[in-house]
């Protein structure tokens, strides 16, 4: 299970494990070395550990081998090469704050962050060319709604995490800080980022788009699939085998986990997830919300509130579909979320939850009161309420309500946007 403790104010979870029991094992047959004389049998590698063989230098799983002996219909026997892959676990290796500070740096912060509550400017000294001066910064809209909001979820934040900690150290899922100086310890070094699904995407872009007649959905047969983006595109790619299947696509290869699709693209083609005729009893949503990072550093594009309004959600959802998007901490996009974007989809606002982001010694990754960044991120979570009478789900399925105020406490994956397994906390 991904949920290590539960208690009133929330969970504690633990991706690592949630990711590996979904059972990443690829199963190759190797028809040659039948033999009628030789006796079933199972053979276990060395559990050796191979990323660079399977994925490349940048591979977030790693694999083990074992070779098992099964009896075709000749009566001979035949070799199942059996890879079971598992999730990197140094990328989950937090075991020191992004930033760190000392305490009377955080104590300084916490009364400069009272005084401007109160109105109060703060004069700061900025440097210039061969000389110092002085002037009052004002907190603009943002900021000060920033604030404000930060005020009143504190104590929240503050007094649950603590308690899921304590039970985290409890369980052995975190571990003080050893004497052996681990705040000494370097951050994890990542290789860099070879996945090329973002730019797929937008090659595909300027392809032309799909007729309404031609085939919406590529099911995945055999062991090793080799397809071309062109073929991923405007598809929704199916693996309906109770076996992970790797595909090949430019020259690189990925993980497709028993019973699940996806379809490669953007909001701009949606229409062969429509067309599927499926709906969805949960929907989640991560937009690439507009902010300061991702301009700087163009490691994406994102979308408009417009363009984020534009998502079929009414033509996904199921009655009484679960909707849950996440939002970053900028004030403007949350209010954009409860005011125009759910009522625009006949999404009922229930519950606000919070994700705290902490290391395995139990500290959050960011200072709580960083007038910077902060150590949790928003969740929204709605229902879908149909404006006109329609038929509701099956009287038998019981729907339960959501509680509000939760808080998902974990350690996060060092790679970018990678968000925690919500089912645990669904099936409370």
């Amino acid at each position: 299970m991904s949920v290590v403790c539960q208690l009133s104010p929330g969970w504690l979870l633990d991706h690592l494990s949630f990711i590996n029991k979904i059972n990443y094992q690829v199963h190759q047959h190797h028809e040659p070395c039948c033999s009628k004389s030789e006796p079933t049998s199972v053979y276990l590698d060395s559990l050796h550990m191979d990323s660079v063989s399977s994925f490349g230098s940048s591979a977030t799983f790693t694999a083990s081998d074992s070779t098992i002996k099964l009896a075709n219909d000749d009566g001979g026997n035949c070799e199942l090469f059996i890879q079971k892959y598992v999730f990197r676990s140094e990328l989950f290796d937090v075991t020191i704050p992004y930033i760190t500070s000392a305490i009377h740096k955080e104590c300084q912060q916490s009364n400069e962050t009272e005084e401007l509550m109160n109105g109060v400017e703060k004069e700061i000294s900025i440097s210039t060319v061969g000389k110092k001066r002085k002037r009052c910064v004002a907190l603009n809209q943002g900021e000060v709604d920033a604030m404000e909001y930060h005020a009143k979820i504190r104590e929240l934040i503050l007094d649950g995490s603590s308690q899921l900690i304590q039970e985290g150290f409890k369980s052995g899922f975190l571990h003080p800080l050893s004497e052996k100086g681990d705040k000494c310890r370097e951050p994890i070094t990542l290789p860099l980022d070879t996945c090329n699904l973002s730019e797929l995407c937008e090659m595909a872009k300027h392809l032309p788009s799909l007729n309404e007649t031609e085939l919406l959905t590529l099911q995945l047969m055999g062991e090793d699939v080799s397809v071309t983006g062109q073929d991923l595109f405007s598809r929704v790619v199916e693996n309906n085998s109770s076996f992970t299947k790797m595909i090949t696509v430019m020259g690189q290869r990925y993980l497709l986990p028993p019973k699940s699709s996806f379809l490669l693209s953007d909001i701009s083609c949606m229409h062969p997830l429509l067309n599927c005729g499926k709906t969805y009893d949960v929907i989640v949503i991560d937009p690439p919300w507009q902010n300061k990072s991702v301009k700087r550093s163009k490691r994406y594009s994102y979308l408009s509130p417009l363009q984020i309004k534009q998502i079929p959600i009414p033509k996904l959802a199921a009655p009484d579909c679960l909707v849950i998007t996440w939002v970053t901490n900028r004030q403007k996009h949350l209010r954009f979320v409860k005011e125009e974007l759910y009522p625009s989809w006949s999404v009922e606002l229930v519950a606000e939850w919070h994700w705290v982001k902490v290391t395995s010694s139990g500290e959050f990754v960011f200072p709580l009161d960083s007038p910077h960044k902060k150590p949790y991120e928003v969740l929204v979570l709605g229902r879908v309420r149909e404006k006109a009478a329609l038929p509701l789900r099956n009287a038998d399925v019981k729907v339960l309500p959501i509680p509000d105020h939760k808080l998902i406490v974990s350690v996060p994956c060092t790679l970018h946007s990678h968000k925690p397994p919500l089912a645990g906390c669904l099936c409370y």
